[in-house]
């Protein structure tokens, strides 16, 4: 069934336009990149690991109180404290790419394009909404897949400072693109961040992709259950 009395959609980016696969680059060779880059001594596995512990505190941190920091100071107060703040400051975005690069390799959905470029031509507004800690990497994946110019705005938790489920994040692209909650709709991958955040921010509709075989955890809430589940971008086609 075609959904009707939605003029907006806004898109999550990490699990929904793209994924994130381990590849095969030691992580230790990465470290010794940063490492290199701040004058730090020592193992590259060790380095690594307080990097990791770091990063683990910052994420519970960030979720606990809907807060993102952008790069500079995310790395010079949670995972670089001990090193010359001037010269994190001005190595983050650099150190925060190799760290995010170390993780895996981003993979694009390929039915992204010829999706997103459908739903423009069918009359619909396309927005992103993120959380992030890289202000680059999806204005990067946008002008990647070659969509850039399909997007009325990009707005992520790294340049905004706080992140989904908060509603701010999405009325803050809803009052940018100056459309009605009520008449937008929100594709996400995950209940507790995209659900939840489009029910608090009072959107139309909340819509989850789910990789085929995965099975989508049961919300403790009803109220967190998604209006669709997709399986591909594709699937969007028939919704709307």
């Amino acid at each position: 069934m075609k959904e009707k009395n939605i003029d907006a959609i806004l898109f999550d980016m990490g699990g929904t336009l793209r994924s994130c696969a381990p590849h095969d680059v030691p992580q230790s060779e990465t470290m010794l990149q940063i490492m290199d880059l701040v004058d730090a001594q020592g193992s590259p596995e060790e380095f690594g690991r307080k990097l990791s512990r770091r990063a683990g505190n910052y994420k519970r941190w960030s979720q606990e109180t809907l807060c993102e920091l952008v790069e500079e100071e995310l790395w010079a107060r949670w995972m670089l404290p001990d090193r010359p703040s001037d010269v994190i400051e001005a190595l983050a975005l650099q150190l925060n790419q190799l760290w995010r690069n170390a993780r895996g390799v981003q993979t694009i959905r390929p039915d992204a394009e010829d999706v997103i470029r459908e739903l423009v031509r069918r009359g619909y507004r396309l927005g992103l909404v993120s959380n992030t800690t890289s202000r680059l990497d999806a204005p990067r994946i946008l002008e990647e897949i070659g969509v850039t110019d399909c997007f009325e705005t990009v707005v992520l938790s790294a340049t905004f400072g706080q992140r989904k489920p908060h509603p701010a994040i999405f009325l803050e692209a809803t009052t940018r693109m100056q459309v009605h909650p009520d008449r937008t709709a929100y594709v996400g991958d995950q209940l507790s961040r995209d659900v939840a955040g489009t029910r608090r921010a009072g959107l139309a509709l909340g819509i989850i992709i789910q990789e085929p075989g995965d099975e989508l955890p049961k919300p403790l809430d009803a109220a967190l259950t998604p209006d669709h589940i997709i399986h591909s971008l594709t699937d969007l086609l028939a919704i709307f």
